[in-house]
């Protein structure tokens, strides 16, 4: 297994942790929450009326706002709409292809990685095989390939491969080597960052408003999201203290990059997702079951992270004293369990046991909703969620309260990296904290 080089990885001697390792500025509160009630109205849009409304801004400042979005290429007109008096209304829209975001999953086995628009919706997808031991090397030069081959000419996205300036980009469609290995200079074609219309700094934009925001990364934990540097990554030891966040940033040439642990950007990406889909339950817990067992937690409609942003270490509850080893070093983890359960063909009791583990977290937390995902999930998902709740309702039928529901996540296993790129697109909305 490949040692972490350290030396390759100095970004905080380097100045890296500055303006460049960040997203791009939040605009300002009002600001953000009336681009929110467009993105959620999605293609009928909402009046400036409506919005208004909802936000208790007077209409005066709402057009001063909406104005801007509009300058900025953000929100256009959408039609008008027939009102109880007067000349009708105008309608306005969210400009989804005005910005981009891109959401990188690494797992243990796997890069999986996503171009979305403002409104999330995924318009590229990559997926490559990946060992997380191969070393720091390996597996930046992996995450610099992907991220070029989804920004770069033939993503299939609105100017794709054009920078600030409107030179080409540098990108790898095919996954193919390119020169994005380690150590690598500046690559031809890239110069110093853009900026967009909106004078929010860019790294390849489309027609207008705030290009591509950065690179959102998701992985397991344990690690430090307000600094981007990983922990004792369970199974890799090797990986403590690495500052992938800046090294990432180096690499990229600038461009934004937040890092979060794989299960907190999920729960991020649930709690954004657009109302009517069934997840907007203030307080949940996401458990993604893949490679390893880990849980996202969200605490009144905020993603819980804790003070030193390690919470949400789900599968590393002990349920069975001097039971099999964990790669955390425990014994008789949740996330053993289920493991070895699975490896021997017994997806009954690898969900007993899950179902056994997520009592716990109900009643610590008293939340409302269990969200299940992952690739494991995904093999069996009747028997994972009848499993689990048949758990939750024996629990509640002794306390003598209601069952916790258990719903699967859709997504086709690409909630992880959604949310990554999440960590980008919600601070824009005022939905989340994504910089950290």
């Amino acid at each position: 297994m490949g040692r972490v080089k350290r030396a390759n990885a100095g970004a905080a001697a380097t100045g890296t942790s500055g303006a460049g390792a960040h997203p791009p500025a939040r605009r300002g509160h009002n600001a953000a929450r009336v681009l929110d009630l467009l993105r959620t109205a999605g293609s009928e849009g909402i009046s400036r009326l409506e919005l208004a409304e909802r936000t208790g801004l007077t209409p005066q400042a709402v057009s001063k706002i909406t104005a801007r979005l509009r300058a900025d290429g953000l929100a256009a007109e959408a039609g008008r709409r027939a009102s109880t008096g007067g000349k009708p209304r105008t309608v306005l829209r969210l400009v989804p292809d005005a910005g981009h975001a891109i959401g990188v999953h690494l797992d243990r086995d796997e890069l999986r990685a996503v171009l979305v628009d403002l409104t999330g919706a995924v318009r590229a997808e990559r997926r490559v095989p990946l060992d997380l031991g191969a070393g720091a090397e390996a597996v930046v030069a992996a995450v610099v390939r992907e991220v070029d081959a989804l920004r770069g000419p033939g993503a299939g996205w609105p100017g794709a491969g054009q920078l600030g300036d409107g030179r080409p980009g540098v990108g790898s469609p095919g996954g193919g080597p390119s020169d994005a290995g380690l150590p690598r200079g500046r690559r031809p074609g890239v110069g110093p960052s853009g900026a967009g219309p909106s004078g929010v700094g860019s790294r390849g934009v489309g027609p207008s408003g705030v290009g591509l925001l950065g690179v959102g990364v998701a992985l397991p934990g344990p690690l430090d999201h307000a600094r981007g540097v990983l922990h004792r990554v369970t199974g890799f030891p090797e990986w403590d203290g690495f500052p992938l966040r800046d090294t990432l940033v180096r690499h990229l040439d600038g461009l934004p990059v937040v890092v979060d642990k794989d299960t907190n950007a999920a729960a991020l990406g649930l709690a954004v997702a657009a109302p009517g889909d069934g997840h907007q339950a203030q307080s949940f817990a996401y458990l993604h079951f893949g490679a390893g067992l880990g849980g996202g937690l969200v605490i009144g409609g905020a993603v819980h992270r804790g003070a030193r942003t390690g919470a949400g270490e789900f599968g590393h509850q002990v349920v069975q004293l001097d039971g099999p080893p964990c790669g955390c070093g425990n014994r008789g983890c949740v996330e053993a369990l289920c493991l070895a359960a699975v490896a021997r063909g017994d997806i009954e009791e690898a969900a007993r046991v899950l179902g056994t583990g997520t009592g716990n977290l109900v009643a610590l937390l008293d939340i409302d909703l269990i969200l299940l995902g992952g690739r494991i999930v995904a093999t069996a998902p009747d028997r994972f969620v009848g499993g689990v709740a048949a758990a939750l309702t024996d629990r509640a039928r002794r306390t003598g309260g209601t069952a916790v529901p258990v719903r699967l996540v859709p997504g086709g296993g690409r909630e992880v990296a959604e949310g990554a790129a999440q960590l980008l697109l919600a601070p824009l909305f005022g939905r989340g904290d994504g910089g950290g």
